[in-house]
């Protein structure tokens, strides 16, 4: 996993590891894990999550 010192600073340091993220049709992002390529978590506002790479 990604660090977070120090805390409360806004921002991590490197990626998050075993994440993906891509668009879908409707504009919304949807957190993918790339092991079980299962779907995990939808954003409810139309911006990209922090931290987690993009899909090609």
């Amino acid at each position: 996993m990604a660090t977070n010192p120090p805390k409360g600073d806004g921002h991590r340091k490197g990626a998050v590891r075993e994440r993906s993220q891509t668009q879908t049709p409707s504009g919304h992002f949807v957190k993918r894990d790339t092991n079980s390529g299962r779907f995990m978590d939808v954003k409810s506002d139309n911006k990209p999550f922090k931290g987690v790479r993009k899909e090609k």
